[in-house]
């Protein structure tokens, strides 16, 4: 890792700015494909509304905000309960999507509703309930549940995720120079290479696909469901789908937790959590009328910001217009799709510990007192249960008439066990340490929320102001 943090690449010049947004673009590309491979839906839809929903977002949060946004892989249990209604009532899986489409939609609205919350109230009195002893335990479960899938892939063939690991360490810990900025990039490539060199990929489709073709069919959109509607289908797509945004509104607050505790940077407050519900709840929103899954900020991608310490904007914006182009381009999307699974593995693997590891860095910070039995008790709870879940009951349990994940399950029990178990004198930008710590106290407390005459928050480089 470079020891000076970027925070603008424009410095680095823009052979190297494309480099890493292509970085970024690797990172989140294997996740983002694997939802729509999953649920039916369109990959290019999904590679579409993934670079315009990260544009939307980054307009939404004043273009601070250094976030992906991918497919999220919490709604994937309403698309199945949804698929499976619509079968029961002679629905194919391409006329019942549409109806789960409709779900997400009303779960995009429900961002809308909480950001009028912090809009309403001020941060202060909503951010009360994801304090520290949340949030960070949160940010560990989410690392943790999705480090199964990366030991999946690799276990297709060891040797190349162990070659793309190798890789990435020695780029990012002995490499010099624009070597230590892309480890990912050159993690991917390099055990591609070397599986394509061994027979190991399969590039039969890649021959198949055309260089040009429409992301998406109005007929798989849902849009297509009004043309005759199954009002009773709507109702339980809605009911099945709609808690399940309750989950990843606090995955949302956790992602942003660990995007500012990696950049020292609060974007809690500036430009403000109002602003970054309404990105992404647009963002989902908009794909999913249009048949691609719900989007949600991506942990990969902030493994990145935290492998290269580039935490500059634009070079996510870059990856959202490479995303957007090549949603055009079938043969790109089946070039991807021959990358062995073993390698998305290994890079995986580094990214979701990470993203682990900067739940701990949360805790860690903001000094949370883990000798208190409130903040054990919910830690434990939250990690038990999101892990639990996960991989003791197929990472989903049935509730009424919808199925929950275990991470949506883990975060609304931490926050309730917040909210009713004494002790919890949390208050957001005023305490400093333990589990009433602000997000990001401790060493950050000075740098946020104390004004000293003469200083700024955070040292940027920004040749523009520089030279002033």
């Amino acid at each position: 890792m470079t020891n000076q943090a970027i925070f603008d690449a424009r410095t680095l010049g823009k052979p190297k700015m494309g480099l890493l947004g292509l970085q970024h673009l690797f990172a989140m590309f294997g996740a983002t494909v694997l939802v729509p491979v999953i649920t039916g839906l369109s990959v290019s839809a999904t590679l579409l509304f993934a670079g315009l929903g990260t544009l939307i977002f980054h307009l939404l949060t004043k273009w601070k905000v250094p976030a992906f946004l991918g497919s999220s892989f919490a709604f994937l249990g309403g698309y199945a309960a949804v698929t499976q209604m619509g079968a029961e009532q002679g629905l194919s899986l391409a006329e019942s999507l549409p109806y789960a489409c409709i779900g997400v939609l009303c779960a995009g609205l429900m961002y809308f509703i909480l950001a009028g919350l912090f809009a309403a109230f001020g941060p202060q009195k909503v951010m009360r309930f994801f304090p520290p002893v949340v949030t960070g335990p949160i940010i560990i479960a989410i690392g943790l549940c999705l480090s199964g899938t990366a030991i999946q892939s690799a276990s297709a063939n060891w040797w190349i995720a162990l070659l793309a690991i190798a890789i990435i360490i020695v780029c990012s810990v002995w490499g010099k120079g624009m070597i230590q900025i892309v480890p990912i990039l050159l993690g991917v490539l390099g055990s591609y290479i070397v599986a394509a060199c061994c027979g190991i990929c399969d590039f039969s489709g890649v021959k198949d696909a055309s260089w040009v073709g429409a992301p998406f069919q109005m007929q798989n959109t849902a849009f297509a469901v009004f043309k005759s509607p199954n009002w009773g289908l709507i109702i339980a797509a809605i009911i099945a789908i709609l808690p399940i945004s309750m989950a990843t509104m606090v995955e949302h607050i956790g992602d942003m937790c660990a995007i500012s505790s990696t950049t020292g940077e609060n974007y809690l407050s500036d430009p403000g959590l109002h602003r970054t519900l309404m990105g992404d709840g647009l963002a989902t929103m908009l794909a999913s009328l249009f048949g691609a899954p719900a989007n949600t900020t991506y942990g990969e991608n902030t493994g990145v910001l935290n492998l290269t310490r580039v935490f500059d904007p634009r070079v996510i914006r870059i990856a959202a217009v490479f995303a957007i182009i090549l949603s055009f381009c079938p043969k790109f999307a089946a070039l991807i799709a021959a990358m062995p699974n073993a390698t998305i593995g290994g890079v995986s693997l580094v990214l979701y510990g990470m993203i682990a590891a900067v739940g701990v860095r949360n805790l860690v910070e903001n000094k949370v007192d883990l000798t208190e039995s409130r903040n054990v008790i919910i830690t434990a709870v939250i990690l038990v249960l999101a892990i639990g879940i996960k991989y003791g009951a197929n990472d989903a349990i049935s509730i009424g008439f919808t199925s929950l994940s275990g991470l949506a399950v883990a975060a609304l029990v931490g926050i309730i066990l917040n909210a009713v178990l004494p002790g919890n004198t949390y208050q957001f930008q005023k305490s400093e340490r333990g589990d009433t710590a602000v997000n990001f106290g401790g060493p950050f407390y000075a740098r946020f929320f104390k004004k000293k005459k003469g200083k700024t928050a955070s040292k940027k480089t920004n040749p523009e102001t520089e030279n002033k």
